[in-house]
């Protein structure tokens, strides 16, 4: 059986949360960035740019807006910013959060406007961890999974009760039915993760006496929506 690749989630839209310790307000902004899997590392890292530049630019008269991001598909790189704050209490907390959440493609912003009272090293720490983490709760959660492309080729008279056939395999194995082609013969196409090809062969093989013959294409990575429980 082949073992599926695993890859970090991403979030599907972004999220706000803002927090209020000692008249200090916290904003939290997080948002994905390069969910598209053919954009490159440095795609995303300018996307994450562009949102922090954006929200620099609203929140002009904040003390601080603090940063953090993971891009990569694997989450490879990572970059966080104080902006101001002691170091080591802003950027990477919020760096840390992502990381504990095992996401990537996502970047981070906690604004800050001062409330008139310093909150110590462990105060900050806390209250920029506890912003993103917080906005985090309210985010749709996407996980990466690979599929591998499967075709069919079968004559047009079978092509029905094949292409019925695989509906329903798809449905039972959460798989992906992609568009028939039609030429001098019917070309099926299903889009199956690695775990279930053996599944697939001997289903197969079984329906058709061992006349159809899978054959397996590309690879390609897809985002899926996470049921949050409890």
């Amino acid at each position: 059986m082949t073992t599926a690749r695993t890859y970090p989630m991403t979030i599907a839209d972004a999220v706000t949360y803002e927090i209020v310790i000692k008249k200090s307000r916290f904003i939290a902004q997080v948002a994905p960035v390069g969910a598209d899997r053919e954009r490159s590392s440095t795609a995303s890292v300018s996307q994450a740019d562009k949102i922090i530049a954006s929200i620099r630019k609203q929140a002009w008269d904040a003390a601080h807006n603090c940063t953090a991001m993971i891009t990569g598909l694997q989450g490879e790189q990572a970059r966080s910013s104080d902006d101001g704050e002691p170091s080591g209490t802003a950027g990477v907390p919020m760096l840390e959060v992502l990381r504990q959440r095992e996401l990537t493609d996502v970047v981070a912003v906690v604004t800050r406007y001062f409330g008139g009272t310093k909150l110590g090293a462990g105060g900050l720490v806390r209250a920029y961890s506890t912003a993103v983490s917080e906005a985090l709760e309210r985010a749709a959660l996407v996980r990466r999974e690979v599929l591998m492309q499967v075709q069919i080729e079968v004559a047009h008279a079978d092509a029905g009760r094949l292409d019925n056939l695989l509906r329903d395999w798809a449905d039972r194995h959460d798989a992906t039915v992609g568009e028939p082609r039609y030429g001098a013969t019917a070309r099926l196409e299903l889009w199956v993760a690695p775990s279930e090809l053996d599944a697939l062969h001997a289903d197969l093989a079984a329906a058709s006496a061992g006349s159809v013959v899978p054959i397996l294409g590309d690879e390609r990575i897809v985002d899926v929506p996470v049921t949050r429980t409890g």
